[in-house]
């Protein structure tokens, strides 16, 4: 991701975590290591810590397992006492907007918004086939119409639509041994007026 490299790099982490999860700036910059064990692979926000009251729970895996034990690492040897996740040089990250402006204007990116990863991670996590359910537990939508507003539907999307759509019936139709002859043999029937 070209806009991560272009952040200074204690932003990084944040955003690799934004990507993934979808959740809010706020949620994520006020993280505590109290809310995260690589033991068991979760991270933990309590109720009534975010911006709907519901707790929420994600598990750990990939790209974001290893950027946090990295994020651990690093806390455990130069910030001990810090509880933060998220920081820099061991200090709380407020606002990042001048450093967010200049990567996205070295990226190409001008105008996007931190608050934009929270439909990039709601359209990645459909497209992967996590049900739209367990995406929006994910992500901290509470209701299923705030969900459909991050959740666009796109030309690309329903190009992706048509090609898998295509390749199930085409297996429906092997799986029920349908061939090519069975189909011109039933278009030739038609054309003549033969009922099925």
């Amino acid at each position: 991701m070209a806009l991560r490299s272009a952040l200074p790099i204690e932003l990084r982490p944040v955003v690799t975590f934004a990507y993934h999860t979808g959740w809010r700036k706020r949620e994520i910059l006020e993280l505590t290591w109290n809310g995260i064990d690589l033991q068991t692979r979760t991270v933990r926000l309590d109720p009534g810590t975010t911006k709907n009251d519901d707790g929420r729970l994600v598990y750990l895996d990939g790209e974001l397992l290893e950027m946090l034990t990295a994020v651990k690492r690093e806390r455990d040897l130069l910030y001990p006492h810090y509880t933060q996740v998220f920081h820099r040089s061991g200090s709380g990250i407020k606002d990042f907007r001048a450093a967010w402006d200049s990567a996205c204007k070295a990226v190409g990116l001008e105008g996007k918004l931190f608050h934009d990863f929270r439909r990039t991670a709601v359209r990645n996590m459909v497209r992967a086939g996590i049900p739209e359910r367990v995406a929006q537990q994910i992500s901290g939508h509470k209701t299923r119409s705030i969900f459909d507003r991050y959740h666009i539907v796109s030309d690309a999307d329903l190009r992706e639509a048509a090609t898998h759509h295509a390749a199930y019936v085409a297996n429906e139709m092997v799986a029920k041994t349908v061939t090519a002859g069975d189909i011109d043999q039933f278009l030739e029937d038609v054309t003549n007026g033969v009922n099925h």
